[in-house]
């Protein structure tokens, strides 16, 4: 079970701050994210369930530390759903296996080291033309994220109880009760270690 620890936070990039004065999230235009895709992956697909991100798929990491919570994501008011929480992530790339890809992001959005988690399950959400795949890992050396791209507007761990308090992206709020419960089972020892990739469930 987790800890009742408060939440902490690694708060944004602050530039030219002033004794006293107030600090702000927002990074300066000229270090958000750049106009144009990163990569051929980085593209909207539509279809009869909706509008997605990710022309190859998305992926996510959820990042659980017993001794913190989980690890979530304020999101860059300008990203699509900013101002809600949810997980370091995005689009694949082409050929990029998911959970690689949750890796990858996290690293890139979040600083977390990938030899410092170890990868419980995945959890996919498929509408058949496009799918999301939350990895889930926990923490097996300490470590505190940290901005490193200007998607975040902050970052927390939060304890798994209060998870539910935020206001979460709807993709992943819709996803967090039966993600909860996987998790719980881990902890109890009910559940098995899935090392399956995109496959898992």
């Amino acid at each position: 079970m987790d800890s009742p620890v408060p939440p902490t936070s690694s708060p944004a990039l602050l530039h030219n701050a002033l004794p006293g004065a107030a600090q702000s999230t927002e990074l300066p235009i000229e270090l958000r994210r750049p106009l144009g895709p990163r990569d051929p992956g980085d593209a909207w697909v539509e279809g009869d369930r909706g509008r997605f991100w990710g022309r190859f798929g998305s992926a996510g990491l959820l990042v659980h530390d017993p001794a913190k919570g989980v690890l979530l994501q304020h999101r860059a008011l300008w990203s699509d759903q900013g101002g809600t929480w949810g997980l370091p992530g995005g689009a694949l790339h082409q050929g990029e296996a998911a959970v690689h890809g949750a890796l990858r992001e996290a690293k890139e959005e979040a600083a977390v080291p990938p030899e410092s988690v170890r990868v419980l399950f995945t959890s996919v959400f498929d509408v058949g033309y496009w799918s999301y795949t939350t990895v889930v890992a926990e923490v097996v050396e300490a470590f505190e994220p940290e901005i490193s791209d200007p998607e975040s507007l902050e970052l927390q761990w939060v304890p798994v109880e209060l998870v539910g308090d935020k206001e979460l992206h709807p993709g992943f709020g819709a996803a967090w009760r039966g993600l909860q419960r996987r998790l719980l089972e881990f902890d109890a020892g009910t559940d098995q270690v899935n090392d399956a990739g995109p496959g898992g469930s």
